[in-house]
């Protein structure tokens, strides 16, 4: 791996998401396909993107920057993942376990973020 951010475990956690979003959405409704589906995998992809666009050739301040727009990126992955549960697009143990996976990132993207300061 020849950029920085490809070694970073919150990337590569983040990336993850990624895939974990865009097969969870594969059964929303066609409806869906342009609002909640597109928004939740925009919101999911946006977190990894952040995390890389932010890591390369930047100083400290402007990757904190860039981790700031990964967190809310998570967090509205979070609020996407509420509206597929209320909708019932998505089970109670689907949502569960990817609410855990999006804390999980949000505690790592600050941890990180904490050591720029």
């Amino acid at each position: 791996m020849g950029f920085k951010f490809e070694k970073l475990i919150v990337w590569q956690k983040a990336a993850d998401l990624s895939e974990k979003v865009n097969e969870l959405v594969k059964k929303f409704p066609k409806d869906e396909m342009y609002i909640l589906t597109s928004q939740f995998k925009r919101a999911a992809d946006s977190v990894s993107l952040n995390i890389a666009e932010g890591s390369t050739g930047q100083s400290n301040a402007e990757f904190s920057k860039f981790l700031g727009y990964a967190l809310r990126s998570d967090v509205e992955v979070v609020g996407c993942l509420h509206l597929a549960a209320r909708r019932k697009y998505i089970s109670q143990e689907e949502f569960k376990e990817l609410y855990k996976y999006c804390e999980e990132l949000l505690v790592m993207i600050n941890s990180l973020r904490n050591t720029l300061k």
